[in-house]
């Protein structure tokens, strides 16, 4: 691995932790050189269906995408990034477990506003504003209201 300090490629493993849920493993490393410490992960490497836009078009998933959108609607919102974390894992858990080779981005956008309900109502009912493209303030009172049931 290389030292992100000085770029030298000999670095040792100084400690080696499973995370608490069993998902990846966290590495704490050292440079030979600098001496400097950096954490590492390290994930299974998964195969994640193929995004199908509303255009046809395919596209592959990309997780930065999905914790982008999620982070845009949660902006200045009271949820931890741990919380984010975990609710961007339980989606990537279901579209693995679907064990489909191509989903439609339709699809993923339920999934991440029942995520979003989950967390906040206010960033679940932003993002619904974006994702059902709201042409009108009853579509909103209708999310609303939906939300208080």
């Amino acid at each position: 691995m290389k030292c992100p300090f000085c770029g030298n490629a000999d670095t040792q493993v100084v400690e080696t932790r499973v995370a608490e849920d069993g998902d990846f493993i966290r590495r704490r490393r050292q440079c030979a050189h600098c001496e400097k410490r950096f954490t590492t992960y390290e994930r299974p490497d998964v195969t994640f269906p193929a995004v199908v836009k509303k255009d046809g078009r395919r596209i592959d998933y990309e997780r930065a995408k999905l914790l982008a959108s999620m982070s845009l609607a949660l902006r200045k919102r009271p949820v931890s990034t741990d919380q984010v974390d975990n609710a961007v894992e339980r989606i990537e858990e279901k579209l693995l477990n679907l064990g489909l080779r191509e989903i439609a981005s339709s699809r993923i956008g339920e999934l991440v506003m029942r995520e979003l309900k989950k967390l906040d109502k206010v960033a679940y009912v932003r993002f619904a504003s974006v994702y059902r493209s709201f042409e009108d303030v009853d579509e909103f009172k209708t999310v609303v209201d939906e939300i208080r049931r």
